[in-house]
């Protein structure tokens, strides 16, 4: 069987699984925050933290409670790394220093998980998992409780309220992403991923020498790593490390992991508002996309462009022999329209085009499917966008899902779509232009630029992947992709929060025959365009410079 084929075939198996469970998980998440019963574990944790899971929420409380748990995240985290040192199962690690705990605490409880570490040689047992892993969780429920805010403003009229953060807090936390961790990571012991807690070991080299290793909860944390769009590895080669992605089977298993809440939620969207046909619109625009992506990447990766790429059968620099170029390429490209970040093979040595096309997947804002949570309220984000788009070209008052679209909401859906972009651009820029250390940038021209773009792609939109050829253990990319990180994170749930707020003041709109019919194929169209269309603008000059003009070049 060739690679192609083979590349193909792992393909079509991860569609059929995702499409398998497409109805039962959605309609699972859909029942999850529509109860309106509490579970013993859930009435103790509201006790715990003092919270009436019954009281309805403005937009404005909602996104304090959002603001409050994040900043109190934040700071645990931190004294966390700060206090290693003196911690037990710290594995005599010593405490993290100022900037890199900054770094990290924000990384992970904004959903990056962007490492500038060496996991294996940084974090011991205590913060890997009371720390690290315990965001993994609640950082994704975060996520997933902003877009339940978001599609109870489409499905409410005449009110303000969005339903309590708290209750979707933890129930997202304990009745979604905890079980389906559970069985994953039950499911990846038994492929040979590891679980321990072991020390660090001597382990000899098949030429000779010897290096050390340490154990750890692997499994557990690469469960949730990749089910709640999180990606920090327990290993600094992530899910490229044996320990952590040991098989064909668990590779395929992982990016199955990695897609299947985003997709999902699509349908817990339609049960939601009353009309799964319009979860199957925004389904069929975040797969088109998807699709799309995985097939340019195969494509530029199988390219034989050279003796040496025709002998190995496509670009094979930086991607693992146990999975080839097939695999690493879906991978790629669902951990860059997610915003996990997870990875099996080096981003930075894929073609110029390749790596052109990780990054352009996470410009997109990463909503197809995107991360859990963020990528269903950035697609509904682009869907009033479009709907707009389509209200001007007709001369009539957009609606969407019998709600007026009107200047109030398009300011802030424009705002939304414009932060993350800025964000980019300006720290890119500022890197290049002013003096960094000289050992940061391992690469010059087209491509060194590349790598400093990237990571601030990268930071900004919560997606926490490398292109691995740049140092950013410095105070200065530390401090930087720490600032675009959070403000990448939190600024656009303002809006999103706002805005769901004044889609649930509204009253409904009647449909008519003039109403654009937003469950469609030709909206689905519309939706696609005006994505790829808005984020082409956008970033063409900053690609132009980079993987551009070294996939031209080469």
């Amino acid at each position: 069987m060739g690679p192609v084929l083979a590349g193909l075939l792992q393909l079509l198996a991860l569609i059929g699984a995702l499409a398998l469970v497409y109805v039962p998980v959605g309609n699972y998440m859909a029942n999850v925050y529509s109860s309106r019963k509490h579970l013993r574990v859930e009435q103790w944790t509201y006790k715990a933290i003092g919270a009436n899971p019954d009281t309805e929420m403005t937009w404005p409380a909602y996104l304090r409670g959002v603001l409050a748990f994040s900043a109190v995240s934040v700071l645990f985290l931190y004294l966390l790394q700060r206090l290693q040192g003196v911690l037990p199962g710290s594995m005599h690690f010593s405490s993290v220093n100022p900037a890199q705990s900054f770094n990290t605490a924000v990384s992970f409880v904004t959903n990056t998980n962007w490492q500038s570490y060496y996991g294996e040689q940084t974090m011991g047992h205590v913060v890997q998992t009371a720390g690290l892993a315990v965001q993994n969780f609640v950082s994704a429920a975060v996520g997933m409780a902003v877009a339940v805010a978001l599609v109870r403003g489409f499905a409410r009229s005449r009110t303000g309220e969005l339903g309590n953060f708290w209750s979707d807090l933890v129930r997202g936390t304990l009745r979604i992403l905890l079980p389906g961790a559970a069985i994953a990571a039950v499911v990846l012991v038994a492929c040979g991923v590891i679980q321990n807690f072991s020390g660090i070991h001597e382990v000899g080299q098949f030429m000779g020498g010897s290096q050390q290793w340490n154990g750890g909860a692997v499994a557990s944390q690469e469960a949730i790593k990749e089910l709640g769009t999180n990606g920090g590895g327990y290993f600094n080669a992530n899910s490229a490390h044996p320990f952590e992605n040991p098989t064909p089977f668990t590779n395929i298993l992982e990016i199955f992991l990695i897609l299947v809440i985003p997709f999902s939620l699509t349908r817990t969207f339609g049960v939601m508002v009353g009309s799964v046909k319009q979860g199957y619109a925004i389904l069929a625009t975040m797969f088109t996309i998807w699709l799309g992506f995985v097939a340019l990447m195969m494509w530029t990766e199988f390219a034989h462009h050279g003796p040496a790429l025709q002998a190995a059968g496509g670009a094979m620099e930086g991607k693992e022999v146990r999975f080839g170029i097939g695999p690493s390429s879906i991978f790629a490209v669902s951990t860059t329209l997610t915003s996990t970040g997870a990875v099996d093979s080096f981003h930075s040595s894929f073609t110029g085009l390749g790596g052109g096309i990780a990054m352009l997947s996470m410009m997109l804002g990463e909503i197809a499917p995107g991360g859990t949570g963020s990528g269903l309220y950035g697609i509904l984000i682009m869907a009033v966008i479009a709907v707009f788009i389509a209200g001007l070209m007709v001369g009539r008052t957009p609606e969407y899902l019998g709600k007026k679209i009107g200047g109030r909401e398009m300011k802030l859906a424009a705002c939304y779509i414009l932060i993350t972009p800025a964000l980019v651009l300006v720290f890119t820029a500022a890197s290049m232009a002013l003096p960094t250390p000289p050992h940061s940038m391992l690469n010059s021209g087209a491509h060194g630029f590349s790598e400093v773009l990237y990571a601030f792609t990268s930071a900004s939109n919560n997606n926490g992947s490398a292109f691995a050829g740049l140092n950013a253990n410095t105070d200065w990319f530390n401090t930087m992709t720490g600032l675009a990180m959070l403000l990448g994170r939190f600024l656009p749930m303002v809006f999103v929060l706002a805005l769901a707020g004044s889609l649930a003041e509204q009253t409904p709109v009647p449909v008519t025959a003039g109403t654009l019919r937003t469950e469609k194929p030709l909206f689905t169209g519309l939706l696609v365009g005006a994505i790829l269309i808005i984020t082409g603008l956008t970033y063409f000059p900053a690609l132009a410079l980079g993987p551009l003009a070294e996939g031209l070049a080469s």
